[in-house]
């Protein structure tokens, strides 16, 4: 296991790690640089790390996006296969501004949606520039991701990136929540829609496509009874199934992981569908878990690390193994292990 971002990496703690393989197999590491304390506003800057030899060794710290004192966050990338252009989705909003201010819109810059790009396998990148359409008048909060997003390759909606997000809405009879929802683009990302939602009581979400080209989406979830949420849609993302919960996936209201494994086979069900959270009730115990029937139930359970543990990013590289990407030891450190998973 390696230590990829630590509190000595000239920032006070790094946080909402985010794993992705590209076109060349470089493996690429972001994170937020939490320049000030551990809290998720302030001084906040996206940063990266790469690999060119599967992970043996690492570049020094790449600076992908820093405004200065405001918060710049929630990296979720995606690999447009055709071109190799590196998408990394973020979010925006005024240091000085705390979430649940924003949530109740005592601001007047609610939290926005950004995009930018690589095209030198992550080693610039074009300035960053806001997606306006992303979001709707009356949502507060909003977050993409984190973790990754992906381009489906079946059926229908082959081609189209989907990048899961969320966001609070103040026009709830329920009051302010949380809810789940994606945006997508058809033309290889130059445009995006904003999608269906899958709420209340979502938000933090990762996304998944079935064999059938349907899509999986696997969510945090404030029902209390400590099981993640999941979402079905089988229009690309346009509209989503009442969530439901999964008894299977115990979790401690937090981020988690998932990603398809095409590697065994990209069009039938020999595919895998890898999932990683901490399997507690508390942040502890990160475990990955693997299905083999699109995550209707998970067949495998290994145990990355039994300590402190909670957010985390999964990535399939080119040699089959499983990189996982996560933060431990109460915020720390966010570390790589990388296993291969028969």
């Amino acid at each position: 296991m390696l230590d990829l971002f630590r509190a000595e990496h000239d920032a006070h703690t790094y946080r909402i790690p985010a794993l992705i393989v590209s076109n060349a197999g470089t493996l690429l590491a972001f994170s937020e640089a939490r320049r000030e304390g551990k809290g998720d506003t302030g001084n906040i800057d996206v940063v990266l790390r790469r690999s060119t030899d599967g992970g043996d060794t690492w570049s020094e710290i790449i600076s992908v996006w820093d405004d200065g004192a405001n918060t710049c966050g929630n990296p979720t990338p995606v690999v447009e296969r055709g071109s190799g252009r590196i998408w990394l989705p973020m979010t925006w909003n005024l240091g000085s501004d705390h979430e649940q201010d924003i949530i109740a819109g005592r601001t007047a810059n609610p939290r926005r949606a950004f995009m930018t790009y690589s095209d030198d396998d992550g080693l610039t990148w074009a300035p960053a520039y806001e997606l306006p359409d992303l979001r709707k008048p009356h949502w507060g909060w909003y977050a993409t991701g984190p973790g990754n997003a992906i381009q489906m390759i079946h059926g229908e909606y082959a081609g189209r990136i989907v990048v899961p997000a969320n966001h609070s809405d103040t026009q709830s009879d329920k009051g302010h929540y949380y809810s789940s929802h994606v945006f997508f683009s058809d033309d290889g990302g130059r445009s995006w829609v904003l999608g269906g939602t899958a709420g209340p009581a979502t938000n933090e979400s990762t996304v998944a496509e079935r064999a059938d080209g349907s899509l999986l989406l696997n969510m945090r979830s404030y029902a209390g009874v400590n099981r993640r949420a999941v979402s079905v849609s089988s229009d690309g993302g346009v509209s989503w199934s009442a969530p439901v919960l999964d008894t299977a996936l115990v979790e401690p209201v937090c981020q988690a992981s998932m990603v398809r494994d095409d590697r065994l086979d990209g069009t039938s069900t020999n595919a895998r569908i890898l999932f990683a959270n901490p399997a507690s009730t508390k942040r502890e115990r990160l475990t990955l878990r693997v299905s083999t029937d699109d995550g209707r139930s998970w067949d495998k359970v290994i145990l990355i690390y039994s300590g402190s543990s909670a957010y985390s990013s999964i990535a399939v590289l080119p040699d089959g193994r499983v990189g996982i990407l996560f933060e431990r030891d109460a915020y720390q450190r966010i570390s790589l292990r990388l296993l291969h998973v028969d």
